[in-house]
């Protein structure tokens, strides 16, 4: 896949409007898997701006991507994953396509790194 390709700054901008306080790890990505952007919890995870998110962790973690099926079809992908996540709670990643951005996706999951069925630690 070619990797030359600009990055609009009101797009990352956004995604940090958005995201950044977001409790779980979150990117923006390329069509080619180049992470652009991403919050603090995916920091912490060990992503980085400008790895190949598909390259990050073990090759069967990323067995199911939905990253292609959300860019052809602009529509949301989502799917359940297979190992408990903390409290043993079901989590779910989700693909989301970026409306002006067709070439761009945003990737996160729910139940992975925060146990939900717990208050938040903020008063």
């Amino acid at each position: 896949m070619n990797d030359d390709f600009q990055v609009d700054e009101k797009l990352i901008e956004a995604f940090h409007l958005m995201f950044d306080h977001f409790p779980e790890g979150v990117q923006l990505a390329h069509k080619s898997k180049r992470v652009v952007a991403l919050n603090a919890a995916c920091k912490s995870l060990g992503r980085e701006v400008g790895m190949i998110c598909a390259k990050h962790g073990p090759a069967e973690a990323h067995k199911g991507c939905l990253a292609h099926k959300t860019i052809k079809n602009h529509v949301a992908s989502w799917k359940k994953g297979t190992e408990p996540g903390p409290g043993g709670q079901e989590p779910v990643a989700f693909w989301l396509p970026v409306d002006g951005y067709p070439d761009f996706f945003i990737h996160f999951g729910i139940g992975y790194m925060k146990d939900y069925s717990l208050p938040s630690d903020t008063e």
